[in-house]
């Protein structure tokens, strides 16, 4: 009797896992079809696969397909490798996340009270980023010019940390929260600098090659990858190449690339001790901010579906990357793309999937010409963060930078995002008191704030 119940609860088990991963599967080829979605997706649960697949092309030009061991650019995924090297050597002794970047960059402005600490988590500063430089292939010099002659003078470390040394501080050190792509990438040269290695080669050597992970590095300005895929951008109807990249000075922060196979082993090494002790995991993994920042990661985001998540996303020229780890329910969800879909929203749906959420397909959205005069009763202030405006006759969310497009009398969509719709929902006295949010297919309904 016992052998049977064990069998019959065995068997509601995999039949439940068999919904789940169809109901993965039809959502992500919704994506595709409605959105366009170009990447790989993995979603496991307790190390059982869900779905593992791989859509559109790696490369529009020759039409060669995604595979699921396509690489991909991380982009801003790549932050929590930069700080696992980070707390390997905090481990080892051979930094403290107390020293100071003036400790490393002696001339750096009020280098003396930012910490590595600080910058881990984004409470350094620093402004968010330095891309001006690094979308460039030379520094140009015009000493030559009566000659209509250019000097071009490859750039070079020293030039970029004297670049970055002009930029003012958006507040003093430790008082308040800003993400910062520069911190990361003077943590990336802080690792070469006490580990005597190049950043790709240490990361190879302390992290890749010890969580079996061969299909990752750095991406460099001159190596070939085989089966990386190209990153392309949307431009209105149309896709365009990427604009060229110095990846010399776009590290710490972004360029690493990886499969979703090897991201699953990076997710099954930090349940283990091989890679960070458990002190240093407890570090990386500890909220130190009202951003939810840890070290290379936020910890419990607010779309954590109220399970505990750890999770990063990143996003730059195309490469859209999204990897969460809902720790205690053992679910790992990795949506990597190269045209720009949004793999934080798509991966953001996939949970609720997983948590058998009731999760709307993509479907394509028509505008409507509705009478204007009903909208004035929904403008106002919703939850804590979300406010609709009405100018000219039109609606907007937040700002006047994203309008919201009718399908509806009650029903308008993002012209930002179509995949984000806002509904007005009326109460029994008449008024619109609430709103339904749908984002990735995911409802979450917000009350109208009352004055």
């Amino acid at each position: 009797m016992r052998l049977t119940l064990i069998f019959l609860l065995f068997q509601t088990l995999v039949f439940a896992q068999k919904n789940t991963a169809i109901n993965l599967a039809t959502y992500m080829q919704a994506q595709v079809d409605i959105n366009n979605f170009s990447g790989t997706v993995l979603v496991t649960k307790n190390n059982t696969v869900l779905l593992k697949k791989a859509y559109g092309l790696a490369d529009y030009e020759w039409n060669i397909s995604n595979t699921v061991d396509t690489k991909y650019s991380l982009a801003s995924v790549s932050k929590q490798f930069t700080a696992t090297a980070i707390l390997q050597l905090v481990d080892k002794k051979q930094i403290s996340l107390n020293d100071k970047l003036s400790r490393f960059f002696p001339d750096f402005p009020k280098g003396d009270s930012i910490s590595i600490h600080l910058l881990l988590c984004h409470m350094s500063g620093l402004q968010m980023d330095y891309d001006e430089l690094y979308l460039n292939k030379v520094a140009i010099k015009q000493e030559e010019v009566k000659s209509h002659v250019i000097q071009k003078d490859i750039l070079n470390q020293h030039d970029a940390l004297k670049y970055i040394e002009k930029k003012t501080l958006l507040f003093p050190p430790g008082t308040n929260t800003a993400y910062s792509n520069i911190g990361y990438y003077l943590l990336a040269r802080i690792i070469e600098k006490v580990s005597n290695k190049s950043y790709a080669d240490y990361l190879k050597t302390n992290i890749f090659d010890k969580c079996g992970m061969y299909n990752s590095g750095v991406i460099t300005n001159d190596e070939l990858i085989k089966k990386k895929a190209r990153n392309y951008i949307k431009s209105e109807d149309k896709y365009l190449n990427n604009p060229y990249i110095n990846w010399e000075f776009n590290i710490g922060h972004d360029g690493i690339y990886s499969t979703v196979e090897d991201l699953a082993l990076w997710d099954k090494a930090l349940y283990g001790t091989a890679i960070l002790s458990a002190d240093m995991k407890k570090l990386m993994f500890t909220s130190y901010n009202d951003q939810n920042w840890g070290y290379g990661f936020m910890i419990n985001p607010f779309y954590n579906h109220g399970h505990q998540l750890v999770a990063h996303d990143g996003g730059f020229f195309g490469a859209m990357t999204s990897l969460n780890r809902y720790t205690d329910d053992k679910i790992f969800i990795t949506v990597l793309s190269n045209n720009q879909s949004l793999s934080h929203i798509i991966a953001y749906g996939l949970s609720a999937i997983v948590f058998k959420k009731d999760v709307e397909l993509p479907y394509k959205h028509f505008q409507v010409q509705i009478d204007t005069s009903i909208t004035e009763k929904y403008v106002g202030k919703y939850g804590d963060n979300i406010e609709i405006l009405k100018i000219d006759g039109k609606l907007y969310y937040n700002s006047v930078e994203i309008e919201l497009i009718p399908e509806s009398k009650t029903k308008f969509f993002r012209a930002d995002n179509n995949d984000r719709t806002i509904e007005f929902i009326q109460d029994k006295l008449g008024s619109y008191s609430s709103i339904i949010i749908t984002k990735g297919g995911v409802k979450e309904l917000i009350k109208k704030n009352i004055p």
